[in-house]
């Protein structure tokens, strides 16, 4: 039967020839000195009998062997986190450690050396190396907002360690824009869902009380954030935010941003966009261009979704040293790529006012007003083309101790390896 004829068209997957590395070699164009190895993938024609479901994160444990937090399930708590033990040339072994989570996302190794995992309403922490992880699982943080897909679009707790130990949690927008189904404002004179009690739209902190206890009351260390899953520290201190903006119907509106998060500032969300623009459904609100609004430090292409960032530091890629990483993740023809940064002391991304960014299959658009970050684009060929490849979703990116870098594909169920080009 035909696809689209009551059976639907199979899932493409990646195709591989030759090596990476010592990996099988991804259909990816990459900068040059680069390649992409796949560690572990659904065959063509396969997916649905993938193991990896949606990995989202991902981190290095030892030598070979690594941890990911695979989302799974949208809607039911079929989260998992995976122990995976890889060699060149061997099978991927794959075995949960965990499971029936509920949208697990943040992974990190915490100070104390125990893996901190960021689930929808909780962060809890484990030891992986245990006889039974599962047994030695303990909550760190609770009552985080119950974010159910359908009713917010935004569930996902991601969390980072900020210098003095508090942790910095992520609590993303409910909506788009503040506005129910209808248009009309959640609030009047404010957006209910980002000035109201319940405290979302912003990156909550939960002061440290000592080794492995944190406060369980928080602060509003930020507001006006639709979506901080891409949130990382640098070693200056510099608490870094890429954000994911309105998902307005405009193919090239509104830019994603890239914050520097400090203590008591208001970020627009939902009154601004841009630099200094009113969104159209809170114009009136917030004067934009005003010290009530903290605008971006550098703006980002639309719709690229960043959902991770990380400072390279490795021996594999000299010319990438201390530069930031970020994966674009939007499905839209300028998403679904690697790119690089460089960066001031503080870690910001260096900006210019005449910069571009690239869009698929072909070309580049300029930013125009304002200061914008020129991506050095890591993968220039990653969208979808037919018969060879998807369009990558990059998810939770990681440098690995031989300084390669691993980045987790959910739409794509696969675990990629870019390293230095041999065989």
């Amino acid at each position: 039967m035909a696809a689209g004829l009551g059976q639907a068209a199979p899932r493409l997957a990646y195709k591989t020839e030759g090596t990476c590395d010592g990996w099988p070699r991804l259909a990816i164009e990459t900068e040059a000195g680069l390649c992409a190895g796949l560690v572990t993938g659904p065959a063509s024609g396969a997916f649905a009998d993938r193991r990896l479901r949606l990995p989202r994160t991902l981190v290095q444990l030892d030598d070979g062997v690594w941890l990911v937090a695979d989302l799974a399930d949208w809607t039911r708590p079929r989260g998992v986190i995976w122990r995976m033990t890889v060699q060149p040339g061997q099978p991927v072994r794959l075995e949960p450690l965990l499971t029936g989570l509920s949208l697990p996302h943040g992974l990190a190794i915490g100070p104390d050396g125990l893996v901190y995992v960021g689930e929808m309403s909780r962060i809890f922490r484990f030891d992986p190396r245990a006889a039974d992880p599962a047994a030695t699982v303990r909550d760190v943080i609770t009552g985080l907002p119950d974010n159910r897909l359908h009713d917010n679009r935004h569930p996902l707790s991601q969390f980072v360690f900020a210098p003095d130990g508090a942790l910095l949690v992520n609590v993303g927008a409910p909506s788009d824009q503040c506005l129910d189904a209808d248009g009309a404002r959640v609030g009047t004179d404010r957006c209910e869902q980002s000035e109201g009690e319940e405290a979302t739209a912003g990156i909550r902190r939960y002061a440290r009380l000592g080794p492995g206890r944190w406060d369980p009351r928080f602060t509003m260390l930020a507001r006006g954030l639709r979506n901080s899953v891409a949130l990382a520290v640098h070693p200056s201190g510099t608490v870094l935010q890429a954000e994911n903006s309105y998902d307005f119907d405009d193919r090239w509106s509104p830019f994603e941003e890239v914050n520097v998060i400090e203590a008591g500032r208001h970020y627009g969300w939902p009154y601004c966009q841009d630099m200094a623009t009113a969104t159209p459904g809170w114009t009136g609100i917030m004067d934009c261009a005003s010290p009530a609004h903290t605008p971006p430090v550098a703006l980002l292409p639309p719709h690229v979704a960043p959902l991770a960032m990380t400072w390279y530091h490795g021996a594999m890629f000299p010319r990438l040293e201390g530069k930031l990483l970020m994966g674009w993740h939007g499905y839209r023809s300028t998403g679904g790529r690697l790119v690089a940064f460089a960066v001031d002391a503080r870690g910001v991304p260096v900006t210019r006012l005449k910069a571009s960014y690239p869009i698929y299959p072909t070309g580049s658009r300029p930013f125009g007003a304002g200061p914008a970050a020129q991506a050095q684009v890591l993968t220039p060929g990653w969208g979808r083309v037919e018969g060879r490849r998807p369009q990558g979703a990059p998810a939770g990116i990681t440098v690995a101790a031989d300084g390669a870098i691993w980045v987790a594909d959910d739409k794509n169920a696969s675990i990629i390896r870019f390293a230095v080009d041999r065989p």
